[in-house]
């Protein structure tokens, strides 16, 4: 029985992310600093003779092209000249629509599996172009570092060893869609060269105390539980609290695992549909 290969593809939080312009071509110029966790959609991979075969069972996701991991493995294909198929299943954990990169996350693991399972030996930054025609945030997970992302989020730079941290993940159950959260942002158009210092983040507080998000406001708007998850989550010890990318998910920062996981039980009991302790990775 070919049982394949099983790869997990992990979420991501922004701990910044500033929105510095608005391009000509409709995109954004972006500084961020991402970071992955430790919750993972799980992903099996098996060879056939051709075709891509999707299944997402329980998850509503589509298994045709609307699927980034269907186009992933579709462009990985077609660039190497592959002659055969793949089949995959995708177990999602992260959800969907959530401001955690889970849709780039699937897209990254199928390009890197893809490479392995195939003997392409196509290089990382091969693969993080290829990603990057994908989706702003594949790269990064293809990077598997944390990182500071510049341009539309494709320009990565390792960063600073930073603290080891613990989280807790709340999602109200909304899906916001980051296109339109983009578009109600109000930016005119510039062409002047945009200026960030990137900040230096060695200690938990400082870490904390640096957190922005400039696409909450907007997200906010579209969901105000974002701000009653804020607040919930500095009631219940967090030392800061941000919604990632676009939102709605909002994590707390806390000093410790024990702590995160006492304030992820607390945060359990006000009904939130998904509530979690992770780690960063």
């Amino acid at each position: 029985m070919n049982t394949g290969t099983v790869k997990r593809s992990p979420a991501k939080i922004n701990l910044i992310l500033r929105v510095l312009k608005k391009r000509e071509d409709g995109y954004h110029e972006l500084a961020s600093l991402m970071q992955r966790i430790n919750l993972f959609d799980q992903m099996r991979f098996i060879s056939r003779g051709n075709g891509i075969v999707m299944h997402c069972p329980g998850s509503g996701l589509p298994t045709d092209e609307g699927n980034i991991a269907v186009r992933a493995a579709k462009l990985f294909f077609e660039k190497t000249g592959w002659q055969g198929g793949i089949e995959i299943t995708l177990k999602k954990e992260i959800p969907v629509a959530a401001g955690l990169g889970g849709g780039s996350s699937n897209a990254a693991t199928t390009l890197m599996a893809l490479n392995e399972m195939t003997g392409a030996a196509l290089t990382k930054d091969d693969l993080m172009e290829m990603g990057a025609s994908l989706g702003a945030d594949v790269p990064f997970f293809i990077f598997e570092k944390t990182a500071w992302a510049f341009g539309v989020g494709d320009r990565l730079r390792e960063s600073e060893k930073i603290p080891g941290l613990w989280y807790v993940l709340v999602n109200p159950g909304v899906e916001l869609s980051t296109r339109r959260v983009y578009e109600s942002l109000k930016l005119g158009l510039t062409n002047r060269a945009i200026q960030y210092n990137i900040p230096r983040l060695q200690t938990v507080t400082r870490i904390a105390g640096e957190l922005q998000n400039d696409l909450e406001d907007v997200s906010e708007r579209m969901c105000p539980s974002i701000r009653i998850i804020k607040d919930r989550l500095k009631a219940n010890g967090a030392l800061g609290s941000l919604m990632s990318g676009s939102g709605p998910t909002v994590f707390g920062i806390f000093r410790n695992k024990t702590d995160a996981e006492k304030a992820s039980r607390e945060l359990k009991k006000d009904g939130f549909p998904f509530v979690c302790s992770v780690r960063a990775l």
